[in-house]
């Protein structure tokens, strides 16, 4: 790591302690693609609904949109590292329970479900620590953009062989035995907390009731409205365009005829199009617009998913896969980028945990939306809608752009 951090594209290693995390978030997020694919892929299974396949997305987000900005203030409020460690033991625990249940073979949809909804609990609280947290494990304020960048591209090459290793254990040994993986994943994360050297902690001298620090973070995006428009952003294309994952196991076992090892191929060429995307934002160099790369995606994203819709040969559907990956990697990442960037210290916690309820609020609502309208018209034609808006998205973010001169932030 000390040579690559001597390349711009991998500066942020500079710091020992961002090293360490993200050493251990990188197994982390192995495990969680495995046991993410294998829960989508057994209620597929089991009730050969794509509702169902939205409603299993929706248990495991919508909670996270309910409990986020209370995460939120917990992350400007206390000490991010003992947060953490909690919410890492507490998913190890649930990934564990999930495994009993396979093994045994005593489970039915609504236990997952219910087990599902804990982890999106669990979320609310960690990734908001997690995601504050990285402003002090850097050496360099002006790394924040490139360690932001290199943590996306770590879950993309995750959401990259993740699946496709899932796929393959699902069909050889079973569920249970990637919900046991992810469950010893979560260790990485304690051992790399373990080894960091951060500063002692200093509660804040006064605090204020949770309401008025919940009014006070809105408050603070609406008088921000470089923040406020793309966490706005966000949410329309989380509830509009990014659930058409939803629908890949349909194309999988209906459209491509396939299995498990197919619906993991398909999320791994969407997350190697994602791999080379967060690769291109970790290699920007200062002076690049983040919200014209973000338009730019956007217009990637939606041609990617028309051209996906109906293409029945599987090499080339992978090939436009890949593009709707490279569209989609710009979300979150160029937004978390923004957020973090231009956000005030005391905010910050906030203001991510809002950027969160933008995202998880809407991604599942908008997969419960995906799934009912793919059982009235068919997966090619939800998917095939999905992208038309998405560049109806991109215009009017355009216009936004031209109307505002909202592009004139750039990296730092």
């Amino acid at each position: 790591m000390r040579s690559l951090s001597n390349v711009n594209t991998f500066r942020a290693f500079r710091s020992t302690n961002y090293t360490l995390y993200f050493v251990g978030r990188s197994v982390s997020q192995f495990g969680t693609w495995m046991q993410r694919t294998a829960v989508v892929w057994m209620i597929y299974t089991m009730t050969h609904s794509a509702f169902m396949l939205g409603l299993t997305i929706f248990a495991e987000q919508f909670p996270s949109f309910l409990l986020s900005i209370f995460g939120g203030i917990a992350a400007d409020r206390y000490d991010r590292y003992k947060i953490i460690r909690i919410t890492q033991i507490a998913s190890m625990v649930q990934a564990s329970l999930l495994a009993v249940l396979i093994i045994t073979g005593h489970y039915v949809v609504w236990e997952i479900l219910t087990l599902s909804v804990i982890l999106g609990m669990i979320n609310a609280f960690d990734v908001p620590a997690r995601q504050s947290m990285i402003h002090e494990v850097l050496y360099d304020d002006a790394d924040l953009p490139n360690a932001l960048s290199l943590n996306s591209a770590m879950a993309s090459l995750a959401s990259l062989l993740g699946p496709a290793l899932s796929g393959i254990i699902l069909e050889q040994f079973g569920a249970g035995i990637c919900f046991l993986l992810n469950a010893a994943s979560f260790g990485g994360v304690m051992l790399s907390l373990t080894f960091m050297k951060l500063p002692v902690y200093k509660p804040s001298a006064t605090k204020k009731k949770i309401v008025l620090e919940l009014i006070e973070g809105f408050i603070y995006l609406r008088k921000t409205p470089a923040i406020g428009l793309i966490i706005l952003i966000l949410g329309v294309v989380s509830l509009l365009v990014l659930p058409y994952n939803t629908l890949l196991p349909v194309y999988a076992k209906e459209i491509f005829k396939g299995n498990a090892a197919t619906f993991g191929y398909i999320t791994s060429f969407i997350g190697l199009g994602a791999v080379g995307g967060t690769v291109l934002l970790a290699s920007l160099k200062k002076g690049a617009s983040l919200k014209m790369l973000l338009l730019i995606s956007t217009v990637i994203l939606g041609t990617g998913l028309i051209a996906f819709s109906y293409t029945s040969n599987f090499p080339l559907a992978m090939f436009f896969a890949l593009l709707a990956g490279f569209g989609t990697v710009a979300q979150n990442t160029i937004s978390n980028i923004i957020v973090q960037s231009e956000s005030a210290p005391r905010m910050r916690g906030r203001a991510i945990s809002i950027m969160i309820m933008a995202m998880y609020g809407m991604l599942p609502l908008g997969s419960l939306l995906v799934g009912a309208v793919s059982q009235q018209i068919g997966a090619p034609n939800t998917i095939l809608c999905q992208g038309i808006i998405g560049l109806i998205i991109a215009a009017v973010f355009y216009h936004l752009l031209r109307t505002h001169r909202l592009d004139s932030e750039t990296t730092t």
